[in-house]
């Protein structure tokens, strides 16, 4: 066999260098795990799309060491401002104003060009030694008990114990496994999404253009961290969108009070149809879907990119528990079990917002999504008020006793966290270190603190409570069950 045509092997191959797929890599780079990203283009995605990042992917990103960078490349979102017939006729909020409190300290959600997300992951991967080839399309895919073979258009083949399809709607690993996406238009309209440079308008302000006449709705916002702004236009049923130069002047000179020359240059643009659908499964033997590829959702309000970093940080962890910690293979059940509901949920918001049935609030900053229906989640405790957190839970932020909880929980370990008088003087908590399936376990103790309550919680690496309980009985024949 030539050389050229020789498989490559790797323990995970991750099909797709977007945002989620670049979030995987990078956390199961940090666990130690080989991973190859192979992504279709010669390059990163070029352009705006995915611009909000939510408080919970935030904490997200902070977790994978990049929010610094994340940070100083973006911005709040600005004040919308409705202009009619060159004049600005008020502001209008685009989101729910939600001060941070300790136990969630990031509030709204954070401006950055999704180029611009892609390229800070893209270098933190480097950065940890990971991978990118950039050029291969993938073209088939045939698993066995052993392991995932994915051939490409052009060049050798990949084997893998397993892969991740992490290529958009138009998946073609998920349409070589055969699985339905299901779905509906939400729109029935085109849009245009263009990343722009603009003179005669500020960039304080989110500018909005109602439809007037035969023209339809246009926003142009100004993109954090860029000279550029994104230009969004919404067009009529069967319309066919020009997304040249002269195309887009046209448009923007039709529906606002700029002239076509104050577009200076187009520097990426496409036009889509706003859908919302989810495929039937999330996994099939040893591949598996995220991002994308396993749920579409409209632009309105947010939910796509983060839903997609999220379904990546709860499948991370997991397969390094597999691959490298000795936990049963089983575990990669919860992906599915986890991660379904929380999209079809997310796919109902964004639909909601589009349609104008519901407002960008709280639900949308995606702290309250949890899995407390997962086998993962074990609660020992019984009389709970209501408001209580519970295990499946998202784990709160704080600052007790001199230690602050996201501090402790950065990294790829779990943690048993001891609050208040369920704390004792340590001797009741059983050492877990070291167990299979586990890994590194972290012991942290703090006084009462209301937004857990008092007790002992074993948080799992991607932040959630795995198990919760009064005191430690019962803890270690959790943790135990992970390695069987």
């Amino acid at each position: 066999m030539g050389l050229q045509h020789q498989t490559r092997d790797t323990e995970v191959l991750i099909v797709g260098a977007g945002p989620t797929g670049l979030a995987l890599a990078v956390d199961l780079a940090r666990n130690g795990v080989a991973a190859l990203v192979v992504e279709r283009s010669g390059s990163l995605f070029p352009g705006s799309r995915g611009k909000g990042l939510q408080p919970r992917t935030l904490e997200v990103l902070d977790d994978l060491g990049v929010y610094e960078e994340i940070r100083a490349a973006g911005a709040p979102y600005p004040v919308g401002m409705v202009w009619q017939d060159g004049v600005r006729a008020g502001e209008h909020r685009m989101f729910d104003d939600i001060a941070p409190d300790e136990s969630a300290p990031y509030a709204g959600p954070w401006m950055v060009a999704q180029w611009r997300t892609q390229e800070i992951l893209a270098a933190r991967l480097a950065e940890l030694g990971g991978e990118i080839a950039f050029g291969r399309e993938a073209a088939g895919v045939e698993q066995d008990a052993e392991g995932v073979t994915v051939t490409f258009v052009a060049g050798a083949p990949v084997r893998a114990r397993y892969a991740v399809a992490a290529d958009g709607g138009r998946s073609t690993v998920r349409r070589a496994l055969g699985i339905g996406m299901t779905g509906e238009t939400v729109d029935p309209g085109p849009m245009l999404v263009a990343d722009l440079r603009i003179t005669g308008l500020d960039r304080d302000n989110w500018h909005i253009f109602p439809p007037a006449g035969d023209a339809g709705f246009l926003a142009i916002c100004p993109l954090a961290g860029t000279e550029d702004f994104q230009a969004v236009a919404q067009f009529p049923e069967g319309a066919r969108p020009d997304l040249s130069l002269d195309g887009i002047r046209a448009v923007v000179a039709a529906r606002s009070h700029l002239a076509p020359d104050d577009v200076t240059e187009v520097r990426w643009a496409s036009d889509f149809r706003p859908r919302a659908a989810m495929a039937d499964r999330f996994r099939d033997g040893r591949v598996f879907l995220a991002g994308d590829s396993a749920h579409v959702h409209s632009p309105a309000g947010g939910q796509g990119l983060n839903t997609s970093v999220q379904d990546a940080y709860n499948l991370g962890w997991k397969l390094a528990a597999v691959l490298r910690g000795g936990a049963r293979e089983s575990l990669l059940d919860t992906y599915e079990e986890e991660r379904l509901p929380v999209a079809a949920e997310m796919l109902g918001l964004s639909t909601r917002i589009h349609r104008g049935e519901a407002r960008r609030g709280a639900a949308t900053r995606q702290l309250g999504l949890g899995y407390r229906d997962s086998a993962l989640a074990v609660e020992t405790r019984t009389g709970l008020a209501e408001e209580a957190l519970r295990a499946g839970d998202r784990a709160p932020d704080g600052i007790r006793g001199g230690v602050r909880l996201f501090e402790e929980f950065r990294g790829v370990h779990w943690t048993l966290l001891a609050v208040g008088t369920g704390a004792g003087d340590g001797s009741e908590l059983p050492d877990l270190s070291g167990l299979p399936g586990l890994g590194a376990v972290r012991t942290v103790r703090i006084p009462s603190y209301g937004a857990y309550g008092d007790g002992v919680f074993l948080i799992r690496p991607d932040g959630h409570v795995g198990w919760a309980g009064v005191c430690a009985e019962g803890l270690a024949s959790y943790a135990a069950g992970i390695a069987r």
